[in-house]
């Protein structure tokens, strides 16, 4: 009985932490770059587009290609660095609990 005592605390514990990592990810931007910094888009921890910035340089007829898919190349980084961070947070979120190999949180 005191082994699903500590779980309950432990699942406790862990939600407060996934909460606090939630509300913390929806207030955090990051930025991916493309180009050498010539396209740039911020996107929020979970992943909400914000911003983009283009260089306007790129604002020709004749560069459209490049510039759709430097969008797409720089939304790419973007999305890599919330992914990362975002497994970062989840590892805090659950340090020292035992869970079952390949279980991904949040569900």
């Amino acid at each position: 009985m005191k082994n699903l005592g500590n779980m309950l605390k432990q699942a406790q514990q862990m939600q407060t932490r996934m909460a606090e990592m939630q509300a913390k990810l929806e207030s955090t931007e990051v930025e991916g770059q493309a180009g050498a910094g010539m396209v740039k888009v911020k996107l929020t921890g979970k992943g909400e587009l914000r911003r983009i910035q283009i260089d306007p340089s790129l604002m020709t007829a004749d560069d459209r290609e490049v510039l759709e898919d430097l969008i797409v190349a720089a939304h790419g980084d973007a999305k890599q660095k919330v992914e990362a961070m975002m497994a970062e947070e989840m590892q805090k979120a659950t340090a020292g609990m035992s869970l079952p190999a390949g279980l991904k949180l949040p569900f």
